[in-house]
């Protein structure tokens, strides 16, 4: 392997090298010949070998002009797109494929967000991200939040590997772990207007402190009482507060609140 390139603190970029764990990574994604990978923020191009080696068809998507030019010299196979991911236009991969990325920290919750909305959803994405973030995207009710109700609103999530801090060059400041989120096959609700859907739960955790009650209430400026009486029929306390409810949970407040309206 050719010597690590710099790492560059503004981007997030802390190098993977272990090829156990970046065998493992290919495997919680299934990477087999044939494969149309689509890898975010290669940097250094360790786990694009893997992919190759895997016999993947890889696109990966750069931003850093330096390791661009590097990776194309090095891995001219791969079809390097000089790119922030954030920016990147998912509708022109055509055909199925899957993303496998050891992202940078700050990028988790928008490329969660973005990779959900998109038309052509991937099959899998194994993200290596934050283990706390990892964590509360796969949370059950109890420890629910916005991030975990929209990725699993979207995806079967799943925790994979952990990967302490020590095994990246330069360490982060945290351990890693792999999210693995694979795409249902058929939507989790029927009948359900994801953005009207989306605007209620962000209105019931727009205070985690508070209750549904008053959140639900400030945030979607209703009565009370007609707040406790769409609880109510939804089978909820009034006292229940949002990260204790699972989807189907939001599911009922849905269904009620949108028949309420009608």
């Amino acid at each position: 392997m050719t010597d690590l390139p710099y790492a560059k603190k503004s981007l997030g970029q802390h190098w993977l090298t272990d090829t156990t764990v970046l065998e493992t990574i290919a495997n919680e994604a299934n990477v087999i010949t044939g494969d149309h990978v689509l890898e975010i923020g290669p940097g250094a191009g360790t786990l694009t070998r893997t992919l190759l080696m895997r016999g993947a068809d890889v696109t990966a998507v750069e931003r850093d002009i330096t390791l661009v030019t590097k990776l194309q010299r090095e891995l001219p196979e791969v079809k390097i797109v000089s790119e922030d991911i954030l920016k990147f236009n998912f509708s022109d991969i055509k055909g199925d494929y899957k993303i496998v990325a050891n992202i940078p920290y700050y990028l988790t919750s928008n490329l969660i967000r973005i990779i959900s909305e998109v038309k052509n959803r991937p099959n899998v994405a194994v993200l290596l991200v934050q283990k706390e973030v990892a964590e509360r995207a796969a949370a059950q009710p109890g420890s629910m939040s916005m991030l975990s109700v929209s990725a699993q609103f979207y995806w079967e999530v799943h925790l994979g590997v952990e990967v302490p801090a020590r095994m990246f060059i330069p360490p982060p400041k945290v351990d890693s772990r792999t999210l693995i989120l694979k795409k249902r096959n058929q939507p989790l609700f029927n009948d359900v207007d994801e953005k009207q859907f989306f605007r209620l739960v962000k209105a019931g955790f727009s205070n985690r402190r508070k209750t549904l009650l008053n959140s639900l209430s400030g945030g979607l400026q209703m009565g009370k009482d007609e707040v406790r009486e769409l609880l109510k029929s939804a089978e909820l306390k009034e006292t229940a507060r949002p990260q204790e409810l699972s989807l189907k949970n939001w599911e009922s407040i849905y269904s009620i609140f949108v028949a309420k309206q009608g």
